[in-house]
Parts: structure tokens; sequence; C-alpha cells
């Protein structure tokens, strides 16, 4: 078998000189699409990958803040203070260093409030009534109960108490 001598005829050499020609510059045209198509999608994608960065770094901004503040808010709802007053302490004609004594020996009986929540304090409240109403106090040879009027649940425990002779 052997091959058509078609080398030997100018047309069909400039048909494949054709041929080979585009083959070369649309292989050109090719290589210059395809890099700057390249080009874009690689600036495309560094864009992206400095746009995550940033995000990734504003994200870790604002979970610490995030738990920062819930932190703060966790102290916020903690009881830090207790405060008792008992209103009526001039009917009995007690002086103040005995109103103080008084107030003081209820705060350390429901110091265990101290640092706990909120909520947990506050279903506590029957509790702390009762040990304030149960407790009978001695001052000035006499012993007097105390009444619960008040008590106000925040970050400090507010208890308005009155006094009365003990029967």
């Amino acid at each position: 078998m052997r091959i058509p001598p078609y080398y030997r005829q100018a047309s069909w050499q400039r048909f494949f000189a054709g041929m080979a020609i585009g083959g070369v510059i649309s292989w050109c045209i090719f290589l210059y699409i395809f890099g700057e198509w390249q080009e874009e999608y690689s600036m495309k994608i560094e864009k992206q990958e400095e746009d995550i960065r940033d995000l990734k770094n504003e994200k870790k901004i604002w979970q610490e803040d995030y738990n920062e503040i819930n932190k703060k808010n966790k102290e916020l709802l903690m009881v830090q203070e207790i405060n008792v007053k008992i209103t009526n302490s001039e009917k009995y004609k007690l002086d103040s260093y005995t109103v103080f004594e008084i107030e003081e020996s209820i705060k350390e009986d429901i110091s265990v409030l101290l640092a706990k929540d909120i909520d947990t304090a506050y279903k506590s409240r029957e509790l702390i009534r009762k040990a304030i109403e149960n407790k009978t106090v001695k001052a000035h040879e006499k012993r007097y109960e105390l009444e619960v009027r008040e008590i106000v649940f925040y970050t400090k425990v507010s208890i308005q108490l009155h006094i009365k002779l003990a029967d």
C-alpha cells in the first residue's frame, strides 16, 4: 500500500501549510485566553482567600466580645450583695448599733445566697422568709421576732424587715 503523492501538488501543500499555521495560531490564541482566565481566576481566588481571612478574624473578634459580654452578664445575674433593713426600729427605741447587729446576723444567716444565680435565689425565697421569721433575736434583755415585709431579688438582694416583741 502506497501513500498518494499529495505533497507534489501545490494546492494540497497550501492546504496542509494552512492547517499547520492555523493550528499554531489557534494554539497561541488558546494559550492566551487560557492564561487570561487563569490569571483572572487566581486573582479571584486570592481575593476570596483574603476575604475569608478577614471574616475569620472578624468572627474571632466577635466571638471574644460575645464571650466577654456573656461573662459580664453572668456576673450581673448573680447575687453579689445582700442588704437587710429594719424599718420600724424606732418603735421599740432600739439604738443603731443593736439594729446593725440584728441586720448583720440576718445577713450571716442568708449569706449562702451570695454568688448564687438570681433564679436559684428567687426559688428559695420561701425558705429565706421562714429562716428569717423563725429566728428570735435578743436585744436589751428582750426577745424580738422579725417579719419579712419585702424581698427584692436582683444582683443585690434587698430585704425589708419589721421587728416586733416575741410573745
